[in-house]
Order: C-alpha cells, then structure tokens, then sequence
C-alpha cells in the first residue's frame, strides 16, 4: 500500500517551501560547542516488525526516537467506517487499516512500551492524505480524530482490561509534535497547529540542517537536503527521497548494499559536517517500509550505532532536542527568532 504513497510523495516532496534558516547554534554555556544532536524519526509507525526492530536499534545505541503515527493503524478493517478525513468518504485511507484487534493490541504494546522507554509518540494524522487544500478547520477536525481514535484504543478495540493506568494523561498531554503527510503543509496547518497546542511542527524543508523557527508560539523544524551520490546532489533527508532516486521507486533488493552504503555515506558526511562545525541538529526520516532488501534502516542503524554512544552526541527525540534548545538560548540569550 506504500508504493503508491512514495511515488506521490516525490512529486509532493518536490514542491515543499523550503525553510529559512536561522542563525548557527550557541556555543555552551561555557563557550564550548553544545551537544551534537541527531533525531530519527519515523513517519507511519505501523509494522510491528519494525517496531521491535526500532526498539532494539535503540536500546544498543542509547538512542530516542520520534514515532509519526498515523491514527487507522489503531483501526481494524472492519471498522474502517469508524474514520471519515475531510473532504473523503468515510472508510478510506491511503495506508489502510489494521487486520484486525489482535494487530491492534501488539501495535498498542509497542507504543506504550516505546514512550516508556523515552521515546516520543508524535502525531501523522490518520489517513494520510494530503492536506495542501484543507481549512484550518478541516485540520482540527484531523487532529481531533487522531486524538479520539488514540485515547480510545484500547477500549474500541476490547481491550480495556489491558489500557495502561497512565494511557489518558498521556495522549491529553504528551502529543506535542506533528508531521504532515507528504510534508504538505499550507498556512492553515500551522495555524491549526497552534490552535490545538501543539508544540512543533517538522513538516517544512530546508537547504541545510537547521536550528527550529519558532513563529506564533509554535516550533517548525524542517528536514534538511543534504548531499549524495556521486555528483553529491542534494537530496531530503529522508529514506522514500532516496528510494525514488536510487531505483525510481522500484525494489531491487539485490542491490541494496549498494543503495546502503550510498546512503550511509549521505548520513555521516551530513553528521560529520555538522559535529566537525556549528553542531546543527540533524534530522533523518524514515518509514515503516523497507525499501530496496532495507537499504535505508541499514544505513540508519549503522549511523546510530557509530555516533549515538559518543560522550559529546545525543540522539534525542524532537521534543527533547527543543527542551535542549531551549535551554541553551536561556543560556547565552540567543539569537532572535531561534533557538
């Protein structure tokens, strides 16, 4: 269900407004370079397989990760109906439904067990569909469902002997970040953003890694195009972008060691300029697919594997990068408008 959704995503992607970029990031407060900060995320968030592969790649490399989750994931088949997007029919959705409340209780798992571990659960809407033409209160009514479909979960699903104690609190107050589908993001989704309370957004790109802007109370961080390949041609960070590029959006897996070690080298030449520099956070999405015999995971977890464990690294969760700049704009009264 996910090869149209990436050949779309190009087309999209391509046209997403690239951001400004602020100033570089303050030195520490004790005119040493900050942390160098990575953050992985994850948009969809639906293979159980790789749910539990994330967790471990995690736990090895004392990494946090962002998981974008998209809501009909919590939704078995049969009750597809339960879901209308604006604008759609009620029962679609451009990634489909789960199979059934058994899928749904592993996937829940998976969840609880992740934010318990310091991972973050962020918001992807539901039905991933791209938003560029919706209202500011077409948004909210998004928003609104995500947050229903969510904190009812457990209980829609006949689960409610097994709903976590803490489960409410959680989806009330520690949804605090949001990535649109196809990195679509018009005016009204920031404005909608706000009005729900949401803390940041990453939907927008920008030409180099970047430091947040913060505009009316709300953070944007943006995926960075970063070089590579051979001619070093600038690329979203970001593992369908790559998939697009290196075969088209055609799986070879038999060549996916070569797909890996080009990507690979995209990452880290990325890091590196960055740790060797002003210490920008870098940011790298992925999917809950493997692309090309899983090129992109491989040369993700290679990355995290090398620098996470470095004293002077933190590969951190999108808000608690924010909480880290924030405190060192508190530190060394940072420049206007970043952080």
């Amino acid at each position: 269900m996910f090869r149209s959704l990436i050949a779309v995503s190009l087309a999209l992607c391509a046209t997403t407004a690239i951001a400004q970029q602020p100033a570089p990031a303050a030195k520490g407060a004790d005119g040493t370079k900050p942390s160098q900060i990575l953050m992985i995320s994850f948009d969809g968030a639906h293979d159980v397989r790789l749910w539990a592969r994330s967790r471990a790649i995690a736990e090895r490399a004392d990494a946090h990760f962002t998981y974008f989750l998209s809501c009909t994931t919590l939704i078995p088949r049969a009750r597809a109906g339960d879901y209308k997007a604006p604008g759609i029919k009620a029962g679609r959705s451009n990634i489909g439904f789960a199979t059934d409340a058994n899928e749904v209780a592993v996937r829940l798992d998976h969840i609880w067990n992740a934010r318990n571990e310091g991972h973050e659960i962020a918001s992807h809407t539901c039905g991933h569909f791209d938003g560029k033409d919706w209202t500011k209160a077409e948004w909210l009514t998004e928003f609104q469902t995500f947050d229903r479909v969510l904190l009812n979960a457990w209980k829609d699903n006949g689960l409610s002997d097994r709903e976590p104690r803490d489960w409410a609190n959680f989806v009330k107050n520690d949804i605090t970040g949001f990535r649109a589908p196809y990195l679509s993001a018009p005016d009204s989704l920031f404005q909608a953003e706000r009005e729900h309370g949401f803390r940041y957004d990453a939907s927008v790109v920008t030409h180099d890694p970047a430091l947040p802007v913060r505009k009316g109370g709300l953070a944007r961080f943006g995926l960075p195009l970063i070089p590579e390949g051979p001619k070093a041609r600038r690329i979203i960070a970001m593992d369908y972008n790559l998939f697009i590029r290196h075969s088209a959006g055609i799986d070879h897996p038999s060549k996916g060691d070569e797909f890996a070690e080009r990507s690979y080298k995209a990452f880290k030449s990325a890091f590196e300029a960055q740790y060797n520099g002003d210490r920008i956070p870098l940011q790298i999405g992925l999917h809950f697919v493997t692309m090309n015999g899983g090129a992109y995971w491989a040369a993700m977890e290679r990355l995290v594997a090398e620098v996470c464990p470095r004293p002077d690294v933190a590969c951190v969760t999108y808000s608690e990068a924010l909480d880290m700049l924030e405190d060192r704009a508190d530190a060394s009264a940072g420049t206007p408008g970043a952080m």
